[in-house]
């Protein structure tokens, strides 16, 4: 066979096996998901406030490592403060106002920090901006389990990860050099998008919150509750001991990642970085995961939950690690991929099991203690690396997160030493069991994936 007819034969099916990968991706969903993933894009292609903060203040106001933490910190109680209540609105108001009041209310603080000039006046705003940002994602996670067929909904997941991070990566390095001539136009641009993810949910998407009545007629067994809502309660949510260990150590890597985000850039501008270079940095982490995340879930998706879980958190404090010896822009870009690694992988495996400790009347409840986890890192990791960094230095923020991350490690293994089954996800004791949802729009919980893929950046 001549050597160009090989050639386009293999270009030829090398072609039909994108074409179909492509296809078995995105086929089979609904147009709603499609409009609230195009939500999500837009949204994260306006991340500016969340990843340029520090160095907003530090760089741009002239304030101190330390205060930086504090704006950051104060980002993340608003965050904490805002998750378990959105779970609550999001089970009882519903899914489609709430992602609305959230991002409504995103758009007008993001403008308000902006104009803020006096450090008391920037810490109240950023609280607020941390409440209002937080308060649609256990709405979003719920929304998609709603609408998507349970066979579905690892696709649909990942391809909203992939939104997420694909906005990111996009968001992350062209506001870096929007901040080198105005940080305000980053903020009103933040604002200018969120406002039209508010926009696109009000006029595209519908609610999906199963019919009480229907949801509570088909029994609480084993929950004794005269209704489902009822029965998924804050308190049965932090009864729930396997679920709240899970949040737990969701909690501790979360302090690791948060470091890219609060501890990486504040060590950079020390280093004489400016914002064009984080940005180019942390932008190796959006679209590491963009590129990955859909191979590594798929491979990743029949193997050991348990061991995926403590490499992936011992591989995350050591690749935060290594940023101890990074002295230029390759070498810091280097490190985020190393622990971007272990966040394409802890990600679905440890979301997986918070899918599956989920009960169907009780999403929202669920996905906002599992996102309080991630924002009370949020008000944590600031507050450490701002003091670690100005007391210390930040090669013993680094060593620090290596120690976090073999704890995490450590703790994994030992949750999981008590799970019969890891990959069969069962919902624990004292869980009522779920009631038959309605066709359209929902499955039971013991139908969802064995791997769901997302973060608590939705």
């Amino acid at each position: 066979m001549p050597v160009s007819t090989s050639v386009t034969t293999t270009v030829a099916v090398w072609a039909g096996g994108l074409r179909r990968a492509v296809r078995d991706s995105v086929s089979g969903l609904p147009r709603e998901f499609w409009w609230l993933w195009t939500s999500t894009l837009v949204n994260r292609l306006g991340a500016f406030v969340a990843t340029f903060m520090a160095l907003y203040l530090t760089l741009d106001r002239g304030y101190s490592a330390s205060y930086a933490g504090l704006v950051a910190s104060l980002h993340g109680l608003g965050g904490v403060v805002s998750a378990l209540g959105a779970g609550v609105l999001t089970d009882r108001l519903g899914r489609r106002p709430t992602i609305m009041i959230a991002q409504v209310s995103t758009a007008g603080s993001v403008a308000l920090l902006g104009f803020m000039r006096d450090p008391v006046a920037i810490a109240a705003v950023a609280f607020l901006v941390g409440m209002a940002s937080n308060a649609s994602r256990p709405a979003v996670q719920a929304m998609i389990a709603d609408i998507v067929r349970p066979e579905d909904r690892l696709k649909a997941f990942s391809l909203n990860y992939w939104a997420i991070n694909l906005g990111f990566a996009v968001s992350a390095a062209g506001a870096g050099f929007v901040a080198q001539y105005s940080y305000l136009a980053g903020f009103l641009g933040e604002a200018a998008l969120t406002l039209a993810c508010a926009v696109v949910v009000f006029l595209k998407v519908p609610e999906s919150r199963p019919d009480r009545a229907e949801t509570a007629g088909g029994g609480a067994a084993g929950g004794g509750a005269a209704d489902a809502s009822a029965g998924a309660g804050l308190g049965t949510v932090l009864r729930d001991g396997r679920f709240m260990s899970v949040v737990g150590l969701s909690f501790v890597v979360a302090l690791i990642f948060q470091q890219g985000y609060v501890g990486l850039p504040v060590a950079m501008g020390a280093d004489g970085f400016d914002s064009a270079d984080y940005g180019t940095a942390i932008a190796v982490n959006g679209v590491l995961i963009v590129i990955l995340q859909i191979p590594v879930t798929r491979f990743i998706q029949h193997r050991d939950p348990r061991r995926l879980l403590i490499i992936s958190s011992v591989l995350a404090g050591y690749g935060f690690g290594l940023t101890a010896f990074a002295g230029s822009l390759g070498v810091y870009a280097l490190t985020v991929a190393v622990w971007t690694l272990a966040e394409i992988v802890n990600a679905p495996t440890q979301t997986g099991l918070v899918v599956r400790l989920s009960p169907l009347h009780g999403r929202g409840r669920y996905q906002g203690m599992y996102t309080m986890s991630w924002s009370a890192a949020a008000l944590i990791a600031p507050l450490m690396s701002g003091f670690v960094i100005d007391r210390f230095g930040a090669n013993w923020l680094w060593g620090a997160c290596a120690g976090l991350g073999t704890a995490a490690g450590l703790g994994y293994w030992l949750l999981v030493r008590g799970l019969s089954d890891p990959e069969s996800g069962a919902a624990p004791a004292p869980a009522p069991a779920t009631a038959p949802a309605p066709a359209k729009t929902v499955g039971r919980a013991d139908e969802a994936p064995a791997i769901m893929t997302g973060s608590p950046d939705l």
